[in-house]
């Protein structure tokens, strides 16, 4: 059995971004980049499977430019086996994406494809259901449990007000939640022996795919700072402010 995991390059969760000065995109000059948190996910619920005997080979790709192969190289330290690195130097919108996941999907052939639900920059959460609708495959999104059986997939998944398991025949494609894993850190022996793990790289245009952006980027804007609060000295204060200042009381 083989895994697919698409990954996205994105700022590190842990920095706090900003719009830049003409307020047309982010500011992502000198910040710290990072695989997607969720796609984090996905790669360490795809290496437990292969560690549980489940799946022989893992296989991450991502669609970027050159400095997209740093987050490769974290997966494979991770544990994935190999690499692929569709080159291109224009940032690609989600349906885009997915026709490129098609052509990979078709060149790999995988049992399982396991992406995160979205990414943290766009927050999109478009491409797993694009990808599935373009290949006819089963899906199951927001994963917060997956259980590989016999041909099919059984995925727990979050909804409002509770969980819904899903069961899956194989191939197909699973989207991964918070509440699926913990991943784990890469250790040293594995940074150095992901030094030496494959990276194939293919051409945007020699896969036959041509971006077309379709949602224009107008402005961004930094959410409005909250006010101050205050202090009351006493539940009396508190109750009248309550009342007569926010009412929100009656």
């Amino acid at each position: 059995m083989k895994i697919l995991v698409p990954i996205k390059r994105v700022n590190d969760y842990n920095v706090k971004v900003r719009p830049n000065q003409s307020n047309t995109d982010v500011d992502l000059s000198n910040v710290k980049m990072a695989v997607n948190p969720f796609c984090e996910i996905a790669i360490e619920e795809a290496i437990r499977i292969k560690e549980s005997g489940n799946a022989e080979e893992v296989v991450v790709v991502t669609v970027g430019d050159e400095k997209h192969q740093e987050q490769l190289r974290t997966a494979l330290a991770l544990g994935a086996d190999r690499a692929i690195h569709v080159k291109t130097e224009n940032p690609l919108q989600p349906l885009d994406i997915a026709k490129v996941l098609v052509k990979v999907f078709e060149k790999e052939s995988p049992e399982l494809v396991l992406m995160g639900k979205q990414g943290i920059d766009g927050d999109h959460n478009q491409t797993g259901q694009m990808l599935a609708a373009m290949l006819g495959l089963p899906q199951a999104t927001f994963a917060s449990k997956v259980e590989l059986q016999a041909g099919s997939v059984e995925v727990t998944r979050e909804i409002d007000g509770g969980l819904e398991t899903l069961k899956a025949e194989l191939p197909a494609i699973v989207t991964t939640d918070l509440r699926l894993n913990e991943p784990r850190y890469a250790s040293l022996p594995n940074i150095m022996k992901a030094k030496r793990k494959p990276i194939d790289e293919l051409d945007l245009d020699a896969l036959g795919v041509s971006p077309k952006n379709r949602v224009e980027l107008v402005a961004v804007e930094s959410p409005a700072e909250r006010q101050e609060g205050i202090k009351v000295e006493s539940v009396d204060e508190l109750v009248d402010k309550l009342k007569n200042e926010a009412k929100v009381i009656e």
